[in-house]
């Protein structure tokens, strides 16, 4: 089973860039076997459509608006996230990951596994670096990750420090 691991975000707005900055940390902790796709997928949105079309089962990892407290995690499935089916706004990317999943669904060729794994942001102002509020979620999302991987039968390493 192919999965992907797709990584949206903008990484000039502080906590805005949380799904880049996911991928980045999971690349840099853990050595993925060759059915794993871990994708900087950044602002394209729509521009994408090819990856989550190759794709058997896609994290999305990004920040989300919604209520709560800043740097909480929360968790979306395809349901959910397709157009008209989440209740809350996401980033500023959102209008493109949706019609994107949409776009694939219509042609046939979206997964029925989706998950988004969502921040909500604590910073969006002009900074490369997460915020020390949500910045703790990197290891939080990376041991989800793992671990819902090594459900499916799919083994995951931990690099040595």
């Amino acid at each position: 089973m192919k999965t992907l691991i797709f990584g949206a975000g903008n990484l000039l707005l502080s906590d805005e860039g949380f799904g880049v900055h996911a991928v980045r940390h999971l690349e840099a902790n853990y050595e993925f076997p060759e059915e794993v796709e871990l994708y900087d997928g950044g602002t394209l949105g729509i521009m994408v459509t090819h990856k989550f079309e190759e794709a058997e089962r896609i994290y999305i990892l990004d920040v989300i608006e919604a209520k709560g407290e800043p740097g909480e995690l929360r968790r979306f499935e395809k349901e959910e996230i397709m157009l008209g089916g989440i209740p809350v706004k996401l980033s500023p990317h959102q209008i493109g990951i949706q019609e994107t999943l949409l776009m694939s669904e219509m042609r046939g060729y979206c997964p029925e596994k989706v998950t988004l794994l969502g921040v909500i942001p604590a910073s969006l102002e002009a900074s490369d670096q997460l915020s020390p509020t949500v910045r703790p979620r990197l290891e939080e999302i990376s041991a989800t990750i793992v671990s819902e991987l090594a459900v499916d039968g799919i083994n995951v390493v931990k690099k040595a420090a």
